[in-house]
């Protein structure tokens, strides 16, 4: 009966109701589709407009609407943030018609439409999917969440990023699910599917797609055969029929309709081997036997249930699927390629090939029906052929299946089956243990069927057990609650966890069926007291709900205050008696949706089981410890308790559960007077006692008595309330210990024999709450649940510790309850239970003072605080670093229900100090580690001061020196935003970052924007202001570079010169000038390269060269196009290339660009497309051009423009460089013709493509040292002229190209070069450079070289003028830097007269670079170095450069000499530069710089004539690009001065080819505005070698000894050097002091030397460390040893560096010399005037707004301060300190610590919380390891080194001896001796003990300290005790007896 009772009294109330209507449905009639057209139409519009017009198209609707009802449906689920974490609010899915409508709520609004589709036929499934799309690179997985939209002929896919893919389907789809892996489409079978006569194999039923860009492939399945293995085979079974699916843990749940049986099987992907076992199995031919073996699974399986032999099984086999494969594959099918809107996706790395193959795809499978295997067949195979294998013949390979069905479980077969016993409804639910369950709903009998399951051991594998079956109309999850909730057949709600019954579901505003139903439920008047159930307590809350609901016959609305404003009440919906609940849908988190009999929808919540977090944790902490079973009654019965109607306000929660749990322990909560006392409204209420514990409503004088003795009414006297109001305590009249009577504990309960555990589980709660400050009054509230418990169990030890951290709360004598004798027994004391109370203070401090400690007891994900506290301080503290590396940790000790006796041979392993060898990266260690386990800085500030001491003690040393390499979230923990911001910038995607905005320019002011754009506009001008902050070096720069304007053209006129003959001399001057404004925008090139991030949307702007003049002094315009003068055609086609080139190169690496971009800049009009042209080689020079799709390329060069096809192909060829790509190799082997087979047909390729495309190899083969490319190009080398026209002009251009190209691919190789000995390439090099008789080419190409060309006479020997230069350079670069002596002499330049006589003296330049390069660590930085590599007879008989008359000599030539000198001395230059490029240094500057003051001298000089002008100039020109090369990027203005004063020469000799090199010797030094250096890899010579080869074009189409383009190779070895340093507080750059330290070399030692940055780096292989000097920013370490991609990230996204400025110092741009920080020196070196610092000043120490006001309020002197001013000066010292030291976090612990002391010496602490924090510091500090720290680095101010601890720690112990001296001895004897001790003292009493660390009087018992003994024995005694000695002092008088004191 009691049961039966018990259950029909518990509700459970549910939250809030409102009324649900899927959003889309209103959405929907507003969409302006077909539907509404057609509904407007029905209507005249009179109507439609009339007043109750709104009536008339409700009518219509319902007509319109009645065939569209059935086809509504939704889902719904929890919404999901754009992060990707849940969020509160749900989403919605709605399917009408056509439409589909995804809305979704959000915090702030209701639902919202987020996107509607709209599809051509009728929608049969929406549904959300997650593909993942495999990286290429990497291991991890992208996730593409999409939405399917299923039609009947194919399915749309759309993502969240935008994608969409549209596939279709090869067959009638029923249904389609979301799986873990893609989509699982079931196919739809046709009735008439019955077994043919001829048996075949049938056609899958179930097929998978991965990706919408994927295949559809059959799923196969893995049954467990009961003879023998499992077989494997596609599932092919029809009456199979899936009724759910499951993503984690990926399980499908199949019913079979003949069977009548439900399946579970695991799905996953399939393995290699069962792939080729299907497919083996599937190419044999059907034979009837085999067929037999090979039928369907299931067919297989019933036979076995049936008991017949496998043999005999039935075929169930498909008829042809004649009628429907016709039908279905409709040619509008077949396109299964994606829609050309996103080509992007079909980067997938298994995509499908496109095109022919992919509609066999359709086709696999619609057999026709007398084939007998599932062969596929070609698309053109026709129906109704017979033989239809000799089609057969080109077969293509069979679809690989990509998931597979392994078989879990079946359903036991039951005598009665139902036919259709279908499971309408399945899902998976928790119980509140945890347990899992699958449940799964058969209508037609109406019952719930559960199958608990769990993970096997190993994890493999899924274990179900027995199926429950629950009586149920209809079922819904909770998954927040881990409940479900059930419709039972009369209409009841009832709330279920797992297969326990929790207890009806009570709806505020709707009947409860069954009350209003059934009067005959016997009304219990008053519940029986014998009765001893949960229930009991609640009758207070009960009381209303008997009353109203249960008897009257006409349901009324319970609980109306939750109704009343809404709008139930006005439509009655509820109120008519035949409304029920129908059916339960969309369960999301906690809410789900009712359907009423009425079809109107109401949404309801059911309650959490707890909303308080401390009941949350004593839940979890007494669910983890209990069997499940009772776990689970236990829960349910709070559940119950918690959720009844009317239930508690949230303050009393605690009380509940602390009555509940009492109850259920077997307390008599009404007779103890704490819980009855327990208020259930707020904290200071008068307590109203429940209705049964009053005899009269009148009330007596016991009751004033029981109120002064409540414990209720001692804890208001000790309230700071009473005090104020001065109220005099009261006395009760009789004595306290005669009230209460003994009360006994009932046995029989649930939780009896579990008190210990679930008392020592609330201890460790209390212990994990006591390290989380927040949490003060749980702990308060759960001590007194502890003490009574603690007291009933007679737990001496534990009411001890209880009563030293609470001496307020636990008084000496309070009620107990006795526990029989007899019954303790059953207690069950687990093996975990210790006699000794556990504490983590405790243990902390004797880690701290180095005792030894035992494990500490915790709970897995409960007490995961004290966990993480145990073990950082087992690390930092006692430094044992495996104490985070395990999970077992010998510091803990894990506390499971399970567990007996698995910890007990821990005990004794005791641990104490060990020295650990690096101290000081424990610190690391620890931040890293905590970091790791998710501590972040919020859990350390709520962390109480003294446990958190040792963290941030180690987050101090972290933040002095801390590892540039860490994570972000470790940096935010030590404070230091500079480096995590750092961190974060890493992490973003390139482009994205908010460096670029940092160091974006300014918009350009307005007079530069309206000037035409000279394409320098977007340089970094605070960058560059910073770099150059003295002069305006930049500004001269831009004018010396800038080509849009035009040019000032002076010529005076002479009288004697005509007006007309004026005017030609006016334009040819301006010819003369033009030569130089077309070499302009090669440095500008260099100028801007990488300045610039361009908009997707605009086409990037080209400044226009402006090729005109304007004459002084009326600026009267000049034009070359008057016809006055012969001007060259085409002169500007090169330049405008390079104008294209220019502007494309400002574009930066890390820009989003895109194919469209790029050919949306494509010009309209055709004179730009040299420009364009240009374009398109600095994208592939950067980079982008890798992005533009193939099709463009071969747009590009179908054209046949001669510049586009050069720019393009060195642009792809620059941007795979050394990749060896196929698809580019074929695209330049177009272009060679020696790379075409010898029979193909001859391409007319102009000569610049050829040299162009020979070049391109070379750099898509770079340093591969590929034989095949190897060779052709060697013999290109010395290619002879053709027998036509062919080949003969520029051969050189042609012959330096494929020399460069060789040299490329062979890049450094030596003499290693594998499998090319037999090319003999030096010898044959060699050959090509001095002359002599040509090979026999071998080869391919020999047919083409039989006749000689009939232009040119070769004769047989080589042409050492064509072939000299190629074959130099590749010698060099073939041996670059290998020091190769034999080879470097063949270079040499010829010393006899004779010899030099046969050899070019430019060669001579050539051969000495290339001697040089080879003998790179010959190279030294000084003139006499210069000088060695010129040979003796030119040395002793040549002209010295300074030389004014010549000397005279009859048999040598001086022309010769003086030209070989020049050209010898200028090759050594070009070396020099070679070899110190980008390094700035300082000797090789010097060096160089003489030579071109030299050559200065020499054009002027009268011999310059000897040796020529034309030689002079190229000479000067290459050593300045060589001072260039060795200062680039640094903006040097010695350099700069000479480019200027070149740039002015622009008559005489000086021709286009010099200005061009002038200007690259300027753009180099200001390389990127000056944030660009070169590198000296080998790659990068390799390109400079190509862009400054160093003869220069005579004129601007002069392409005959080098191509022009190739100039432009320079940005291949251009690399980011340059650090800024970025103020991470005010986001701008800032000079910051950097110090370089360099790695040793053979030249010098490791050196280091200090930079101010912002600067250019050297070269990072050269560095071993970069550092951020102090002392005005904090401190930051770069370390290369480890690694430079760092390094390198950071220089590659603009160099950012973020540093932070310390506090009281001033930036280096408001402070260069450091004298403003004076005042912060000045004080912080604590001189006598720290009293005097100001709070005022503090804003020039920090600028954190917290310690500013701070400052304000309490620093701040008022009026008449009085006494307080003391505590001002305090405040104003610890603010000081605090920020001067950098740690304001320690703020609040040093505020905490004074309050505390002043608070003791007061003698008002009333619990000693605080005083143990103190404590724990003092310990720390005096602490070993602390002390082994501060003598390593003594200097390292650690927080407190101040005098305030000292202070404090006298205070206190003056405070402790003064009240023992005043009294405190008697009550400290009493309490030693065990005898109850006067109220009054108890706090300090208390105090004294914890400071002091005192031993119990149990442990002091048991030590044996009785006797009159000396003190020596004491300290002997207490040695065991582990008590300090000068605690010991204060104790001998009473423990010797004496009475003296010993204080002293």
């Amino acid at each position: 009966m009691s049961n039966n009772y018990e259950e029909r009294v518990t509700m459970i109330a549910a939250g809030d109701l409102q009324e649900f209507v899927p959003f889309g449905r209103d959405h929907c009639k507003h969409h302006p589709n077909a539907l509404n057209l057609q509904l407007r139409q029905l209507q005249p519009a009179s109507e439609l407009w009339s007043s109750d017009g709104a009536a008339g198209l409700v009518g219509s609707l319902q007509e319109v609407t009645i065939h569209e009802k059935q086809k509504e449906s939704w889902l719904l689920r929890r919404g999901v943030s754009d992060v990707g974490e849940e969020v509160e609010y749900d989403e919605e899915l709605y399917v009408a018609g056509n439409m589909v409508i995804w809305s979704k709520g959000s915090k702030s609004q209701a639902s919202a439409v987020y996107k509607a589709f709209t599809v051509d036929s009728p929608v049969l499934q929406a549904l959300w999917c997650d593909f993942t799309v495999p990286q290429e690179k990497s291991e991890k997985v992208n996730i593409e969440k999409c939405i399917c939209i299923l039609q009947s002929s194919c399915i749309n896919v759309h993502s969240i990023e935008g994608k969409d893919y549209i596939a279709s389907l090869p067959f009638q789809v029923a249904n389609v699910w979301p799986t873990k892996y893609g989509l699982l489409f079931e196919r739809s079978s046709t009735s008439h599917e019955v077994p043919l006569s001829p048996p075949r194999e049938p056609l899958p039923t179930m097929f998978s797609m991965l990706h919408p860009l994927d295949e559809i492939t059959p799923l196969v399945c893995k049954s467990g055969g009961v003879f023998g293995s499992a077989r494997v085979q596609y599932v092919a079974d029809y009456t199979l029929r899936i009724v759910f699916l499951n993503e984690e843990p990926s399980i499908v749940m199949t019913y079979d309709t003949v069977q009548s049986l439900h399946a579970v099987w695991a799905l996953r992907r399939v393995k290699p081997e069962e792939q080729s076992t299907v497919l083996k199995f599937s190419e044999q031919v059907g034979t009837p036997q085999h067929v037999a073996t090979s039928s369907s699974l299931t067919a297989h399986l019933r036979s076995l249930s049936k008991g017949d032999s496998p043999m005999a099984s039935p075929f169930q086999n498909y008829s042809s699927l004649h009628s429907q494969s016709r039908s279905v594959s409709s040619p509008s099918v077949h396109s299964r390629s994606p829609s050309i809107s996103n080509m992007a996706a079909l980067s997938r790395s298994h995509s499908p090939a496109l095109g022919v193959q992919s509609f066999s795809g359709v086709q696999r499978f619609n057999f026709s029906s007398n084939t007998q295997s599932p062969r596929r067949h070609s698309v053109s195979h026709s129906p109704n052929s017979a033989s239809s294998d000799s089609f057969l013949a080109p077969e293509t390979e069979p679809i690989v299946p990509e998931l597979c069905i392994d078989h879990l479980w079946t359903e036991t077969i039951m005598t009665m089956r139902e036919k259709n016993s279908q499971a309408s409804k399945v899902f998976i639910t928790t119980d509140l243990c945890g347990q899992k369950f699958l449940c799964f709903l058969v209508e037609s009998q109406l019952q719930l069927r559960c199958v608990k399951f769990q993970e096997s051991n190993d994890k493999s594998q899924l274990i179900f057990g027995s199926v429950t079956n629950i009586q149920a109309k209809d079922a819904a999850p909770v998954e927040s609650i881990d409940t479900l909730l059930v419709l039972e057949g009369n209409g009841n709600l009832v709330l279920y966890s797992g297969v326990v019954r929790v207890g009806k579901v009570f709806i505020p505003g709707l009947p409860a069926p069954s009350l209003t139903m059934s009067n005959q439920m016997p009304r219990p008047s008053t519940p029986l007291d014998s009765l001893n159930t949960p229930s009991k307590p609640l009758n207070k809350h009960l009381g209303p709900l008997e009353e109203g609901v249960l008897l009257s016959p006409v349901p009324e609305l319970r609980d109306s205050s939750k109704l009343h404003d809404s709008s139930y009440i006005d439509d009655c919906t509820f109120q008519q008696l035949g409304t029920f609940i129908h059916a339960v849908r969309d369960p999301v988190h906690n809410r789900v949706t009712l359907e009423l009999s009425n079809s109107s929808m109401v949404r309801i919540t059911i309650p959490e089981i707890a909303t308080s977090e401390l009941v949350k944790r004593c839940l979890q902490g007494i669910k983890s410890i209990l069997p499940k079973e009772i776990a689970v009654q236990m829960l349910v019965k709070w559940y119950n308790a918690y959720n009844a109607p009317g239930g508690p306000s949230y303050h009393s929660e605690w009380s509940l559960f602390v009555t509940c749990l009492m109850n259920m322990m077997g307390y008599n909560t009404d007779r103890l007077a704490w819980t009855r006392n327990l208020d259930f409204e707020g904290s200071l209420s008068p307590v109203i006692a429940p209705k049964k514990a009053r005899p009269s409503e009148t009330g007596s004088d016991e009751d004033w008595e029981y109120l002064l003795n409540s414990d209720y009414h001692r804890n208001l006297e000790s309230h700071p309330l009473a005090r104020a109001l001065r109220l005099d305590p009261l006395e009760t009249s009789f004595p306290k210990d005669d009230f209460s009577p003994s009360l006994s504990l009932d046995s029989s309960t649930l939780l009896f024999t579990h008190i210990p555990a679930i008392f020592f589980v609330l201890h460790l709660i209390y212990e994990e709450l006591k390290l989380n400050s927040l949490m003060g009054e749980g702990i308060r509230s759960l001590v007194v649940l502890l003490v009574q418990l603690a007291r009933d169990l007679k737990l001496e030890a534990y009411i001890d510790y209880y009563y030293r951290e609470y001496p307020a709360l636990v008084k000496t004598s309070r009620q107990t309850c006795i526990i029989d004798q007899a019954q303790t027994g059953f207690m069950h004391h687990p093996s975990f239970f210790s006699a000794e109370p556990p504490s983590i203070f405790q243990w902390l401090s004797s880690c701290l003072k180095g005792e030894g400690a035992l494990p500490y007891p915790y709970l897995p994900g409960i007490c995961e605080r004290s966990k993480l506290v145990v073990l950082s301080v087992a690390l930092y503290i006692l430094g044992d670093e495996s104490a985070v590396s395990n999970e077992a940790s010998h510091y803990l000790f894990r506390i499971t229900s399970g567990q007996r006796k698995q910890q007990t041979e821990q005990d004794d392993n005791r641990y104490s100090f060990r020295h650990s060898k690096s101290v000081s990266n424990l610190a690391e260690k620890l931040v890293i580690w905590m970091t790791s386990v998710g501590f972040t800085l919020r859990d350390l500030e709520s962390l109480p001061f003294g446990v958190a001491l040792p963290i941030r003690d180690a987050v101090y040393h972290c933040r002095e020196q801390p590892a540039s390499d860490w994570p972000e979230a470790v940096c935010l923990l030590i404070g230091r935003q500079d480096l995590s911001k750092q961190a974060c910038e890493g992490n973003l995607a390139k482009g994205k970052s908010s460096v670029a905005q940092v160091l974006s320019s300014d918009v350009p002011s307005g007079a530069e924007a309206e000037e035409d754009d000279d394409g320098m506009n977007d340089m970094n001008q605070e960058v560059m202001s910073l770099i150059w902050s003295e002069d305006l070096r930049v500004q001269e720069v831009r004018r010396l570079l800038q080509s849009a304007h035009p040019v000032r053209v002076s010529v005076v006129q002479m009288p004697e010169v005509s007006d007309h003959e004026y005017i030609e001399e006016k334009e040819n001057r301006l010819l003369q000038l033009c030569q130089r404004t077309m070499a302009l925008p090669l440095g500008r090139g260099m100028f801007t390269l990488f300045s610039y991030h361009p908009v997707p949307t605009e086409p990037l702007p080209i400044p226009k060269l402006n090729l005109t003049g304007r004459a002084p002094p009326r600026n009267t315009t000049v034009d070359l196009n008057s016809g006055n003068i012969d001007v060259p055609p085409n002169m500007a086609c090169w330049a405008s290339f390079h104008n294209g080139v220019a502007a494309g190169l400002k574009i930066a690496p890390a820009s989003q660009i895109d194919s469209a971009w790029i050919v949306y800049n494509k010009p309209k009009n055709a004179e730009l497309a040299n420009e364009y042209a240009g374009f398109l080689m600095a994208l592939g020079l950067n980079g982008h051009l890798t992005k533009l799709a193939t099709l463009n390329i071969h747009d590009y060069l179908t054209k046949g423009h001669e510049m586009t096809s050069i720019g393009l192909l060195l642009g792809v060829s620059a941007a795979k460089l050394g990749t060896m790509d196929m698809a580019i190799t074929r695209l330049l082997s177009i272009h060679i013709p020696a790379l075409l087979p010898p029979t193909s047909t001859e391409l007319d390729v102009p000569h610049n493509v050829q040299v162009a495309a020979v070049i391109g190899i070379g750099l898509v083969y770079q340093g591969t040292a590929h034989r095949h490319t190897a060779e052709v190009l060697l013999a290109e080398i010395g290619r002879p002229p053709g027998p036509e026209m062919e080949y003969c002009t520029d051969r050189e251009s042609y012959s330096l190209a494929a020399g460069l190209a060789l040299g490329m691919v062979c890049l450094g190789h030596g003499s290693n070069l594998i499998g090319m000995s037999d090319l003999n390439v030096p010898e044959q090099l060699y050959q090509y450079m001095v002359g002599g008789h040509k090979r026999f080419q071998a080869g391919m190409h020999r047919e083409k070289h039989k006749s000689p060309s009939y232009q040119i006479k070769e004769g047989d020997t080589i042409n050492v003028d064509v072939t000299c230069p190629g074959a130099t350079l590749a010698l060099a670069m073939i041996y670059l830097k290998t020091n190769n002596r034999s080879i470097a002499d063949w270079l040499r330049a010829p010393d006899t007269m004779y010899l030099l006589d046969f050899v070019k003296p430019e060669f001579l330049l050539l051969r000495t670079l290339a001697r040089c390069l080879i003998l790179w660590d010959d190279i030294l930085p000084n003139s006499k170095w210069v000088d060695s590599n010129v040979p003796q007879i030119i040395r002793e008989n040549s002209i010295s450069l300074h030389a004014t008359e010549l000397p005279s000599s009859e048999d040598l030539n001086l022309e010769t000499l003086a030209q070989a000198h020049v050209y010898i001395i200028a090759g050594a230059c070009l070396s020099l530069g070679f070899r110190f490029a980008g390094s700035e240094n300082l000797a090789a500057f010097n060096c160089l710089f003489k030579f071109a003051k030299d050559f200065m001298k020499c054009l002027s000089a009268p011999t310059a004539s000897i040796t020529g002008h034309y030689n002079l100039e190229t000479c000067l020109s290459v050593v300045l690009l060589s001072l260039a090369m060795v200062m680039a990027g640094s903006g040097n203005l010695k350099v700069l001065q000479l480019c200027r004063f070149m740039h002015k020469k622009t008559g005489g000799e000086m021709n286009y080819g010099f200005h061009l090199a002038h200007h690259m010797a300027l753009g180099l030094l200001f390389l990127g505005g000056g944030r660009y250096s070169l590198s000296t890899s080998d790659s990068s010579i390799a390109a400079l070698l190509c862009a400054l080869y160093p003869h220069f074009p005579v004129h601007s189409s002069d392409n005959r000894y080098h191509l022009q383009a190739l100039r432009h190779l320079y940005v291949l070895a251009a690399e980011p050097r340059l650090l800024v340093p970025v103020d991470v507080d005010t986001n701008t750059p800032c000079y910051t002091l950097l110090e370089v330290t360099y790695k040793g070399t053979q030249w010098y030692e490791e050196t280091t030397e200090e930079l101010m940055a912002p600067t250019l780096l050297p070269e990072l292989h050269l560095l071993k460390q970069i550092r951020v000097k102090g002392p005005r920013y904090w401190e930051l370490l770069i370390d290369l040893s480890k690694g430079t991609h760092q390094l390198k990230s950071i220089l590659s996204k603009d160099g950012i560096l973020y540093v932070k400025l310390r506090a009281g110092q001033l930036s280096y741009k408001e402070d260069p010399m450091g004298w403003r920080s004076l005042l912060a020196q000045a004080v912080t070196h604590r001189n006598s005037e720290t009293r005097t610092f100001k709070p005022e000043t503090i804003s020039a120490f920090t600028s954190d707004p917290a310690l500013l006001s701070f400052a304000d309020y309490f620093c701040k002197p008022a009026v008449n301060m009085g006494q307080k001013q003391e505590i001002l000066d305090l405040f104003s010292s610890i603010l000081y300190e605090c920020v001067t030291r950098e740690n304001p976090e320690m703020l609040p612990a040093y505020i905490a610590i004074d309050q505390a002391v002043r608070i003791l010496e007061r003698k008002e602490m009333s619990e000693t919380f605080e005083l143990w924090q103190i404590k724990l510091v003092l310990e720390f500090f005096s602490s070993r390891s602390h002390q082994e720290r501060v003598r390593r680095n003594p200097n390292r101010g650690l927080f407190m080194n101040s005098e305030f601890l000292p202070v404090m720690k006298c205070t206190i112990d003056n405070t402790l001896d003064q009240w023992l001296q005043a009294g405190g001895d008697v009550s400290l004897h009493s309490y030693l001796s065990g005898q109850p001790t006067e109220e009054s003292q108890l706090s300090m009493l208390a105090c004294f003990l914890v400071y002091h660390s005192v031993p119990t009087p149990g442990q002091l018992s048991a030590g044996g300290l009785e006797g009159n003994m000396s003190f020596s024995e004491l300290l002997l005694k207490f040695r065991q005790l582990k008590m300090p000695v000068r605690a010991l002092l204060r104790l001998a008088p009473l423990l010797l007896g004496n009475p003296q004191s010993m204080v002293l």
